[in-house]
């Protein structure tokens, strides 16, 4: 990734959160080289605190090595805040994981494939607190009727990409 397209991509970022009530800055030197590494983002709500590593991809998995994991998870435990690594692949969504979270490749390092981040990562909308997930599972164990015929129909319809999620979220309200 271009260093200036890293840096769209973490303004673009810390615009969003900011757009969501956060209080949130770039880490000056963030990338660069200084003697202590330092997350992209920091960002808190009064409730949740995060250091963020931000990484974008066109579509390639993407690779942080271990040292930028363990610097993220040093910086954060320190600072009192929950690591996480935010990614973006072009024409999707910011999606977020726990380090423990990502696929750890032989040598070491950490993975990110864009079909992991659309179906296991935090979308950005849960990460800041505005909606909460709920899979297909948690909708069949609803309620002594059984689940929702309904819901459980528009889940699959996503599910299966007949319908994008913003569709059903307003057959869902």
């Amino acid at each position: 990734m271009s260093q200036a397209k890293g840096d769209r991509r973490e303004r673009e970022l810390v615009n969003e959160l900011d757009g969501a009530g956060f209080a949130v800055m770039r880490a000056p030197a963030s990338g660069s080289a200084t003697e202590r590494e330092l997350p992209d983002v920091l960002a808190g709500d009064g409730e949740q605190f995060y250091a963020i590593e931000a990484k974008s991809s066109s579509g390639d998995p993407i690779y942080l090595t271990g040292e930028e994991v363990e610097a993220l998870t040093f910086f954060a435990r320190n600072f009192g805040a929950k690591p996480r690594i935010g990614v973006r692949f072009d024409r999707e969504d910011w999606y977020f994981f726990h380090p423990g979270d990502l696929h750890v490749t032989d040598g070491g390092n950490y993975r990110v494939k864009k079909e992991t981040a659309l179906a296991e990562g935090t979308d950005f909308p849960e990460f800041t607190g505005q909606s909460e997930k709920v899979t297909l599972e948690e909708v069949g164990d609803e309620g002594p009727d059984g689940p929702d015929e309904e819901i459980v129909r528009v889940l699959n319809a996503v599910e299966q990409g007949i319908m994008d999620v913003d569709e059903a979220a307003e057959l869902l309200e």
